[in-house]
């Protein structure tokens, strides 16, 4: 049985380490996928894309409402330049704003392995030392 519980108790530390080196990894990716939107959306700042993207998100819909009943009426062939413009620059700071989200998210995920793995070190530890007791 001690046999049992002392394998019982690598594999716990070993998947505790496993976990922790994940949690590392993941924290670091978030990190360098932050900067690099922040590189991509110059210079709109990050704490400014919110802000920004509001602000093309509320023109575009101006655009659009004005534009719509004529197309709708076929008086109009087809948005202005300024619409499809409008309609990049939302999507693009759309797709920032989602990265930025899930890397945020990955963050967060990174920061629960890293309290999972020192959680199952710190059982696995404990496990090893209660098997060498009863031994």
């Amino acid at each position: 049985m001690n046999t049992c519980t002392r394998w019982s108790a690598i594999v716990v530390v070993v998947l505790g380490v496993v976990c922790l080196v994940f949690g590392i990894i993941f924290i670091t990716q978030a990190g360098s996928a932050e900067k690099e939107v922040a590189d991509e959306i110059q210079p709109i700042t990050l704490t400014k894309l919110d802000a920004t993207y509001e602000a093309v998100k509320a023109k575009q819909m101006d655009i659009r409402a004005v534009e719509e009943p004529n197309i709708q009426a076929q008086t109009a062939a087809a948005p202005s330049t300024t619409y499809n413009y409008l309609t990049v620059q939302r999507t693009a700071l759309g797709l920032a704003r989602t990265n930025i989200g899930l890397a945020g998210f990955v963050r967060t995920s990174g920061i629960i392995d890293i309290i999972v793995g020192l959680g199952l070190i710190l059982a696995g530890v404990g496990l090893f030392k209660k098997g060498r007791s009863t031994a």
